[in-house]
């Protein structure tokens, strides 16, 4: 079969005033070239939609590990996708599955070393494109989750939050409690990731309700949100407690910043007086930890102990209306854009 010569990407059209709308991006055709010495043609197959990108594309951004992206820039994420063309001789053959951080487009070509091949025998590797490994990483590694720990994951119920739920009971966690801005979801993280409470914040104080979900404290917090649910979880914390700040969900879903930042009051008296830790997570700060996660989410995943939810849109002419249904809440798990 011919090669394809182009493929529409998604490129950011103008600088988001508030929440992003479809009118802030174009999808337009463009020229794929030839595969040089040591490059891949590679056909996504799916890619992540991800909050994260509306601090990138916000024009704030200072001090992340991902380039922010300016109107004219293609957007970028974690991708699948299969290898249409190849070198003789290189690591990758036509028909691969490769994951990699080129989405928002439908196909590209680059050198061989940009893609990661996913195992012929991986049980489902749209897994792979979710952001699981933020939640394994910051359970792990930043908070050391214990067997019997209470452990608290704000945002629950997004991309990182519904695999962290699970992740924390397969580690040994005694209890498991999540927040989410929904009901309909609190009762999804309870009745299908096993949770043991899921806690609207609108709905009552948080404060109020982790005091019930949790009388005696909390030894863990994976914080995917900051701000005042940050504050509520320190205030929950018991002697000892580790949290990880992982995301800053609500610095990203206010229409009034450019999601760059989600200010929260820590009541440093407290830190101090029960030892409490408090550390910010990143990926890139744990070499090896990707390999070390893939091999655990794919024996999980054989074993049916562990599920990667996710919320599906087809077509890359739904990109930026994913984006803006992740920002609305109208998604579960991770939301991926399948082509």
């Amino acid at each position: 079969m011919p090669l394809p010569g182009t493929a529409r990407v998604v490129r950011l059209a103008t600088r988001p005033h508030g929440l992003p709308t479809p009118r802030d991006f174009t999808i337009a055709d463009e020229p794929l070239p030839a595969p040089g010495p040591g490059q891949v043609l590679v056909r996504n197959k799916a890619f992540l939609v991800f909050p994260g990108l509306r601090t990138l594309i916000g024009g704030e951004a200072t001090g992340v590990p991902l380039p922010a992206i300016d109107p004219g820039d293609a957007l970028f994420g974690p991708a699948l996708g299969e290898v249409l063309a190849a070198p003789d001789g290189g690591p990758l053959r036509p028909g691969d599955l490769v994951t990699h951080l080129s989405g928002w487009r439908e196909g590209l070509v680059a050198d061989a070393a940009r893609f990661t091949p996913v195992p012929a025998d991986f049980p489902d590797p749209l897994a792979l494109v979710s952001v699981g490994s933020a939640g394994y990483g910051g359970l792990t590694r930043t908070a050391a989750l214990r067997p019997g720990d209470v452990v608290l994951v704000t945002g629950a119920a997004g991309a990182v939050g519904t695999v962290a739920g699970q992740i924390a009971r397969l580690l040994g966690a005694a209890r498991v409690i999540g927040t989410t801005r929904s009901p309909a979801k609190a009762k999804r993280l309870t009745s299908e990731l096993g949770y043991d409470a899921a806690l609207v914040p609108g709905e009552r104080p948080l404060a109020e309700q982790l005091a019930e979900a949790a009388p005696e404290g909390v030894d863990v917090v994976l914080d995917l949100v900051g701000g005042d649910q940050l504050t509520a979880a320190v205030d929950a914390a018991r002697r000892g407690a580790r949290i990880a700040v992982v995301g800053a969900l609500a610095g990203q879903l206010d229409p009034a910043t450019p999601g760059s930042s989600a200010p929260a009051v820590i009541d440093g008296f407290r830190i101090c007086v029960l030892g409490l830790t408090l550390r910010g997570f990143t990926v890139a700060d744990h070499p090896g930890l990707d390999a070390e996660w893939h091999r655990r989410l794919g024996d999980w995943l054989r074993t049916g102990e562990l599920t990667v939810p996710h919320t599906s849109v087809a077509g890359i002419d739904q990109a930026p209306h994913a984006l803006v249904r992740l920002f609305t809440g109208d998604t579960f798990g991770a939301t991926l854009v399948e082509l």
